[in-house]
């Protein structure tokens, strides 16, 4: 694993979900093109998101056994301090043997062990934090780290030494970028000059959201408004009768530049990668927190654009009631479409993976 004498060796950590994964892929992608010879390895579960994605794109992956601690009590829990302590080993092993120059956590329960082993061993830390509210995990880590680089100002209230945080914002992988409108309403097979909602309610699919979706479909499309519905893979059965001509409905988008690129208006949760996505583009949206997730962290990132006039808030419990009048008044409403824009943009950090990358490169250089 560490056959290669480079001094560029960096571990990842973070995963459990794509909010986790993807920022620190995004910084991989951009350590690798400013030091091609760099080795990078993530450390993850593999059950989890992190071990079919990492392995693909060709990074080096080592698996650890810890799993989330349930807010139900399950009978799972009971094992959590035995899987803690042998992930915490595991960790000081994993980095014994690859000796990272730079360890970066970017959330999510498999940072804490395998961040702290990579400390052990003397590796500078970053952490990322990609949500209003700081997770659990990067407020443990928080002693460790050398530096930690936030996404939202609102963020720092919550960390005791404010000399390490940085306001870089989430990092965004580089082929996100948006194209024509026309164009890219042609690839759905949708009328080019009419207004299009883009539906995205996360890869398994928000339930709440997907139902609202389908108890106004028929008055989106009776108004004129052509619906680009993600539902995620666990509901796509239920509503795929739902495809018409105006109406196309997926149960996961792979081509997101796209999506982005033939939405008026979006409505999407709240998630960190969401978030950044839709500043870097400057996508006008309604976002709907989901209340089933940790520390409620959606709903303080929701309210840090609404704050800024830069999202529409809608709860999760209104969205049935208020869905079509929301939808309907903006969309059509190009001078408040264009407002949200432009204060998304003003919110947006597209260098941040370039930042994160060359400060942990510099890191691995003075060591």
């Amino acid at each position: 694993m560490s056959g290669k004498k480079t001094k560029y060796r960096f571990l990842f950590a973070g995963g459990g979900t794509g909010g986790h994964l993807f920022p620190a892929v995004a910084v991989a992608e951009k350590i690798r093109s400013f030091v091609p010879e760099a080795e990078i390895l993530f450390v993850g579960t593999k059950s989890k998101i992190e071990g079919n994605v990492v392995p693909q794109l060709g990074y080096g992956f080592s698996s650890i056994w810890i799993k989330g601690f349930s807010r139900k009590f399950n009978a799972e829990n009971l094992l959590f301090p035995v899987k803690l302590i042998v992930s915490i080993i595991q960790s000081i092993m994993i980095s014994m043997k690859f000796k990272p120059k730079v360890a970066i956590g970017t959330g999510g329960y498999v940072s804490g062990p395998a961040i702290f082993g990579a400390s052990v061993t003397g590796a500078k830390i970053i952490l990322l934090e990609q949500n209003s509210y700081p997770g659990v995990t990067t407020r443990l880590l928080e002693k460790y780290a050398d530096e930690i680089h936030i996404s939202f100002d609102d963020s720092k209230k919550y960390f005791r030494d404010k000399e390490k945080l940085l306001l870089t914002g989430n990092p965004v992988r580089e082929n996100l970028k948006l194209i024509q409108k026309e164009e890219a309403k042609k690839y759905f097979g949708l009328n080019p000059a009419k207004k299009t909602l883009l539906v995205l309610g996360g890869s398994l699919g928000a339930r709440s959201i997907n139902l609202a979706v389908a108890s106004s479909v028929k008055r989106f499309e009776g108004s004129g408004i052509q619906v680009i519905w993600q539902t995620g893979k666990n509901d796509f059965e239920e509503f795929r009768n739902s495809e018409s001509e105006s109406t196309k409905v997926f149960p996961f988008i792979d081509r997101m530049d796209f999506a982005y690129s033939a939405s008026d208006l979006l409505l999407a949760r709240a998630g960190g990668i969401t978030i950044a996505e839709i500043l870097t583009l400057g996508v006008p949206c309604i976002l709907v927190p989901s209340p089933n997730v940790a520390e409620n962290h959606q709903h303080f990132n929701a309210k840090s654009l609404f704050d800024k006039d830069a999202a529409v808030f809608v709860s999760d419990t209104e969205l049935k009631e208020r869905i079509f009048s929301e939808v309907f008044s903006l969309i059509n409403n190009d001078e408040r479409l264009s407002v949200l824009h432009k204060n998304s943009l003003n919110l947006a950090k597209p260098n941040a993976a370039k930042i994160i990358a060359q400060n942990a490169i510099k890191y691995a250089e003075a060591l």
